[in-house]
């Protein structure tokens, strides 16, 4: 049996700041750290369960987050970009049985939760699929779910956890490492404390397994994204099958999740500039 972690930053316990997530910010290498913890504390908890194999996709900012030499030899890791699944590369492997969004947040569109966007904050204001709004949890999960994989553990601050069990439901095992006070203040869990939730939360979630059910979106899939910016909706119509319906908005239909997903995952590499003459 492997399981599946996709693991971002902004949800671990002690990350409020903007500049604990960028390379060269504040404390982002004791972020890092903390984010590797809390990973680890996973895996171990899902082989302690009878995982046989995790895979682990390093899925905030540059992709290279972890400090991979501290992670367990039965772990194998997806690192760097472009990738056309995302923050789920790698779910698509034989035999993942279910998927775990380790360190996650809240969308854009969300009034609550710390250091809340939706796949990159400077570009994007809202993503819909099928005319839903859609965080990277939806996302990650509608990936997950294309492939028959049920998402069945959730970590990150209390509204995060709130949204979680709303996208993924009531059942799911969840972790949360801090409540928000606002954008960028939190009061945290030691890195300790949420370290050890996490792994017992991994194991239970292993252990239960054969309740989740994946739950695949319905085909074909419709996505909308409206930009922060007029530019990339305007190039963005150049190209066949995609239809600008307003200023910052665009609208692709897909036959499934991985259409979706080569596309966002397309707009959020390019470089968009909005000084063209």
């Amino acid at each position: 049996m492997k399981i599946y972690i996709s693991a971002d930053i902004e949800g671990v316990a002690g990350v409020v700041s903007p500049a604990q997530t960028v390379v060269a910010g504040f404390e982002y290498d004791n972020a890092r750290k903390w984010m590797t913890g809390e990973v680890i504390a996973a895996c171990e908890g899902a082989h302690e369960a009878g995982a046989e194999e995790i895979i682990v996709s390093d899925s905030h900012g540059n992709g290279q987050s972890l400090l991979i030499d501290l992670l367990p030899d039965y772990v194998r890791v997806v690192r760097n970009w472009p990738r056309p699944l995302q923050m789920m590369q790698g779910v698509e492997t034989e035999g993942v049985a279910g998927a775990f969004l380790l360190g996650y947040h809240t969308g854009h569109h969300h009034s609550e939760g710390v250091l809340a966007h939706t796949t990159s904050g400077l570009l994007y204001t809202e993503l819909r699929l099928n005319g839903r709004l859609a965080s990277e949890t939806t996302i990650s999960a509608a990936i997950a779910a294309h492939f028959g994989i049920p998402t069945i553990f959730a970590s990150g601050d209390d509204a995060y956890i709130r949204h979680a069990k709303e996208e993924l439901g009531s059942d799911i095992a969840v972790v949360e490492t801090k409540r928000a006070y606002g954008r960028y203040s939190a009061i945290s869990l030691t890195p300790v404390v949420a370290q050890t939730k996490i792994r017992e939360a991994a194991k239970q979630a292993v252990k239960e397994l054969s309740v989740f059910q994946a739950k695949p979106v319905q085909t074909p899939i419709t996505l909308e994204a409206d930009f922060q910016r007029h530019i990339p909706a305007e190039l963005m119509n150049y190209l066949p099958g995609i239809t600008r319906t307003g200023a910052r908005t665009i609208m692709f239909q897909g036959a499934d999740m991985v259409e979706v997903s080569k596309l966002i995952a397309f707009m959020t590499s390019v470089r968009f500039d909005e000084q063209l003459p």
